[in-house]
C-alpha cells in the first residue's frame, strides 16, 4: 500500500462526550511520512503510544499540559479509511463526539477525497505471536497476510456476550465498523458524571441500555462489539504503522490496547530503527 492523505481539510464542532465542553477540530492534509499529529495550542502531539497520558473511559494524548481527550474515534476513522498522514488542529479539551460513532468522520474523509502519495506505508508485521493479558482480558497479535480482527465482548445484561470476526479494509470499515456507536448503562450515568465523565452524553450520541434493553434502535444486534472494534482500531493506529496481522481481542479496552501498542512499537523500533516518530 502507498501512504495517503486528505485532498481537502474537513471540520467538525460539537460537544465532548465526557467534559460536555464545546470542541472543534480541523483535520488537514499532511505530507508523506508525517504520520498523524494533533496540534494543541500550537504544540504538536504525535499520535503514537508514548504520548498517551490517560486511558480511563477514553484515550487521551498529550505533552505536558497540552492534552486532548477521546481521540479514538477520529483516529479510528483515519486508520480505517487508510489515511496515514494528517494534521488535527484542536480547539477544546476533547474531540467532538458527533453521533458517538466514527461514521461522520469516515463519510467526511471520503467526501473530501483521499489522495494517494508517493511513498509506501510503513507496515507492522509481527515475526512471532504476541500476547498481553490482564486477568480475563487479553490481546493477542499473530502473523497474518492482512488485518483481521476477532473480538469477544462480554458485558452485563442486557448486552451479554457479542462476537465480531472480519478482515478490515477501507470499504469494510466504512460500512461495518464506522457507524457503531459508543454505549453505556442507564444506571452508570450518575456515577460517571460524579467522576467528571459522560457530561456531554445523550441519547443522540450514545446507546444507553436500561434493564429492558437498548433505549434506541440498534444499527446491528452486535453493535456493542463493533464499537469495541472501532475503538481497538483507533488505539492500534498509535503504532504509527499499518498492521498486517491477525488480532484476537478478549474483553479488552483502551488500557490494555495502549500497553500492547507501546510494547509492540518499542520492539519494532529496537529491531529496525526505521520507524519514524513525528516531532
Amino acid at each position: 500500500m502507498t501512504q495517503a492523505t486528505l485532498r481537502d481539510a474537513v471540520r467538525f464542532s460539537g460537544v465532548g462526550l465526557h467534559t460536555g465542553a464545546d470542541a472543534s477540530v480541523e483535520i488537514r492534509p499532511a505530507p508523506t511520512d508525517h504520520g498523524v499529529q494533533f496540534v494543541i495550542d500550537g504544540v504538536r502531539v504525535p499520535a503514537t503510544g508514548e504520548h498517551v497520558v490517560e486511558t480511563a473511559r477514553a484515550t487521551v494524548l498529550g505533552i505536558g499540559t497540552h492534552m486532548v481527550s477521546t481521540v479514538e474515534h477520529v483516529l479510528s476513522a483515519l486508520f480505517g479509511m487508510e489515511i496515514a498522514n494528517a494534521e488535527i488542529a484542536v480547539s477544546g479539551p476533547e474531540i467532538p463526539i458527533v453521533d458517538g460513532s466514527a461514521k461522520a468522520f469516515a463519510d467526511a474523509f471520503a467526501q473530501a477525497g483521499i489522495e494517494k502519495q508517493s511513498r509506501p506505508t510503513i507496515d507492522f508485521e509481527p515475526l512471532e505471536p504476541f500476547e498481553m493479558r490482564d486477568g480475563d482480558r487479553a490481546l493477542i497479535v499473530l502473523p497474518g497476510d492482512g488485518l483481521r480482527v476477532r473480538f469477544v465482548a462480554d458485558f452485563p445484561p442486557p448486552v451479554g456476550v457479542q462476537y465480531f470476526d472480519g478482515w478490515i479494509d477501507a470499504a469494510t470499515y466504512r460500512s461495518e465498523i464506522a457507524p457503531a456507536r459508543t454505549f453505556g448503562y442507564l444506571d452508570e450515568v450518575t456515577a460517571l458524571r460524579a467522576r467528571g465523565l459522560a457530561r456531554g452524553g445523550s441519547l443522540d450520541n450514545a446507546i444507553v441500555f436500561s434493564p429492558n434493553g437498548a433505549m434506541q434502535e440498534l444499527r446491528w444486534s452486535n453493535e456493542v462489539v463493533r464499537h469495541k472494534v472501532l475503538d481497538l482500531l483507533g488505539d492500534l493506529s498509535l503504532l504509527g504503522m499499518r498492521p498486517r496481522c491477525d488480532i484476537v481481542a478478549i474483553k479488552s479496552g483502551h488500557d490494555l490496547h495502549v500497553r500492547a501498542v507501546r510494547e509492540l512499537r518499542e520492539r519494532s523500533l529496537s529491531r529496525t530503527h526505521e520507524v519514524p516518530s513525528p516531532t
